[in-house]
């Protein structure tokens, strides 16, 4: 599930997008604090952000210069203000597309659609991998819950890759001593198991008690609901 990001201040537009994107199975969230548009996207961590160009505090244009100092998330402007010139300042600000208001949703879902398709199936790998609130930063091995952030061991941060690449899915103990040690001619199985137990301990001081669930004799499986 895609996450959309949608940096408007009309509550109305907001409203009817996000229940457009959701019905149609985005994860959508809007912003409340215009003051704080910058944490809310390191929060969110966003697949896409549809951003409008006139807001309180500070503009578009500003939010998303911001955003390009850190990310490459695709960015699609929109504004009542469709001149040559508006078009042009957003392209040149980092935008990736434009809507022009008052715009028809089969337009915006068509638009958000095909450059979701063209960022991330295409060979562009996505950086982080997702569970519900539990973001892994795939560029330097950080995993994030809420307010907190984890700095992950090589390890670590290689066995929740394998377990949130295949969310909902049994990984067996052979299957992820494969993929962590597969170059070496012989590993312990308590190897695995101390690892696996070092990980549940940080995972337990940020409040991810059992992200991580033990499927005897299956496997690990990561938990649906987080808590």
């Amino acid at each position: 599930m895609y996450k959309i990001l949608i940096v408007e201040d009309d509550s109305t537009i907001t409203a009817v997008l996000k229940r457009t994107l959701e019905k149609w199975g985005y994860e959508a969230e809007t912003i409340s604090d215009f003051g704080r548009v910058g944490e809310e996207f390191i929060r969110c961590s966003p697949d896409l952000v549809l951003l409008d160009i006139s807001l309180p505090f500070f503009d578009g244009y500003y939010w998303c210069q911001e955003f390009r100092k850190t990310s490459q998330v695709p960015i699609i402007f929109i504004s009542s203000a469709s001149d040559d010139m508006n078009l042009v300042m957003a392209v040149n600000m980092g935008a990736d597309d434009f809507l022009s208001k008052p715009f028809k949703l089969e337009v915006v879902l068509a638009k958000i659609q095909a450059l979701l398709r063209r960022t991330y199936t295409f060979g562009t790998r996505r950086d982080v991998l997702r569970a519900g609130d539990v973001i892994l930063s795939l560029n330097d091995a950080v995993l994030s819950y809420h307010d907190c952030r984890l700095e992950l061991t090589k390890n670590e941060f290689r066995i929740l890759s394998i377990l949130m690449e295949k969310r909902g899915t049994v990984v067996s103990r052979d299957e992820m001593i494969r993929n962590l040690w597969e170059n070496e001619s012989f590993i312990d199985d308590n190897t695995l198991t101390v690892n696996m137990t070092r990980l549940r301990k940080k995972l337990e001081e940020i409040g991810l008690k059992d992200f991580i669930e033990t499927k005897k004799g299956l496997g690990y499986l990561l938990s649906d609901r987080p808590e």
